[in-house]
């Protein structure tokens, strides 16, 4: 095998260039990289561009290098959606031919609030699409004086409640979130993921969400790549939000994060250990603060605090050491809406071992991603799982 460690970070919602179905979607025209670096007039990107970076796009502030340690490309998504969930499964295997259910333009059916009410034994306060943010701003007040519950969704397949952990114990909104995980299991309601979102504060001004926000996630449809991993007796240590993407299946250890700084420095300190595996990472920051806020000065400020951190873990990396930084979807904050993108990603495959990098051709699916660890591994993949390997990353020669 080529590699002993392999490192997938994915980039949470760091498209690069809307899919050629985009516009399905109504996401034409988005590019979540080059938009918001041309917002920022520029990104000071130095780890990012000395990869390649710039082979992939117009970047406002990089520039077309010679990079024989890294492999450079885009990928596709397969799958019918652009959803967290979707493009992590895809990663490792799974194709998602039918988008999830969402409830954006509806709010969810009465009996389905009815149901939660009873079950809880709490009024629903909402029950419409809004930012999370927003929503306390609109119910926080009202949510902190009664003690019900705030539920809402957004155009993710999503059920949200949020719970002023102040008034009303932590255990407790997890408890109603679980409650409604089981009502939507329901396949006429089976959304991707049902969040808890607890928050602190006293009024509209001064809300703020807490890092304990759990997802109650739908299993993947088959078995992945982690999976296969795991039962092979590799490490599969989970990063962030991972373990409650996969709902936990198939990891060996996970590591819960706050912030995409805490997630690199986790991962900085997993880079010190000697583990036989993949070391599999989510930032959700990009995704979560700036792309579906609009807010596209935070977002550049967010890759290059990225890239800064990227700096700090390049060094620590072995001759037989594979780093791989990817996304899952776009979220353009120049578009219009609040929605994730429907775009290509970047992959860019670094390795110390690497003598040859340049830039590969486009790929149609994100599973190359699961199927070239695997191969690496020799790892036998699951007969459910589509996509075939990266071969030039597995031969170093190349």
């Amino acid at each position: 095998m080529p590699f002993h460690r392999i490192f997938l970070i994915v980039m949470d919602s760091v498209g690069i260039g809307a899919e050629p179905d985009a516009e399905k979607f109504g996401d034409q025209g988005t590019n979540t990289f080059v938009h918001t670096a041309a917002y920022c007039h520029g990104l000071n990107i130095p780890n990012l561009n000395a990869l390649g970076i710039a082979d992939l796009a117009p970047i406002e502030g990089t520039s077309v290098v010679s990079h024989p340690k890294s492999y450079v490309q885009t990928l596709r998504e397969a799958s019918n959606g652009k959803d967290t969930l979707t493009g992590h499964w895809e990663m490792m295997g799974i194709l998602t031919p039918h988008p999830l259910v969402t409830f954006t333009e509806t709010g969810f059916p009465k009996e389905l609030i009815e149901e939660l009410e009873e079950k809880t034994g709490r009024k629903v306060i909402g029950n419409y699409s809004e930012s999370g943010t927003v929503i306390l701003k609109q119910l926080g007040e009202q949510q902190t004086r009664d003690g019900s519950l705030i539920v809402y969704t957004s155009a993710d397949s999503v059920l949200q409640i949020a719970a002023n952990v102040e008034k009303m114990p932590l255990e407790e909104l997890y408890r109603d979130c679980e409650i409604a995980r089981e009502i939507t299991m329901r396949p006429e309601w089976k959304v991707g993921r049902v969040i808890a979102r607890p928050y602190v504060g006293k009024n509209k001004d001064d809300f703020t969400r807490t890092p304990d926000r759990k997802d109650y996630a739908l299993s993947p449809s088959g078995r992945t790549a982690l999976d296969d991993l795991n039962k092979a007796g590799l490490d599969v240590i989970a990063v962030g939000k991972i373990h409650d993407i996969f709902n936990g299946l198939g990891m060996t250890r996970s590591l819960h994060t706050v912030s995409n700084e805490d997630g690199m420095e986790k991962t900085i300190a997993l880079a010190k250990e000697d583990f036989h595996g993949l070391c599999f990472v989510n930032l959700v920051e990009f995704d979560s603060l700036y792309g579906h806020r609009r807010n596209p000065l935070g977002y550049g400020k967010a890759i290059e605090e990225f890239d800064k951190k990227l700096g700090e873990l390049l060094p620590l990396l072995k001759e037989d050491d594979l780093l791989m930084i990817t996304a899952d979807h776009g979220n353009d904050p120049t578009h219009t809406g609040t929605d994730h993108t429907r775009e290509r990603v970047p992959l860019l495959s670094y390795s110390p071992k690497y003598q040859n990098g340049r830039k590969l051709e486009e790929r149609e699916t994100f599973a190359v991603i699961g199927k070239t660890v695997l191969n690496n591994f020799s790892v036998k993949p699951s007969r459910n799982q589509i996509g075939t390997p990266i071969e030039e990353l597995l031969d170093v020669k190349a």
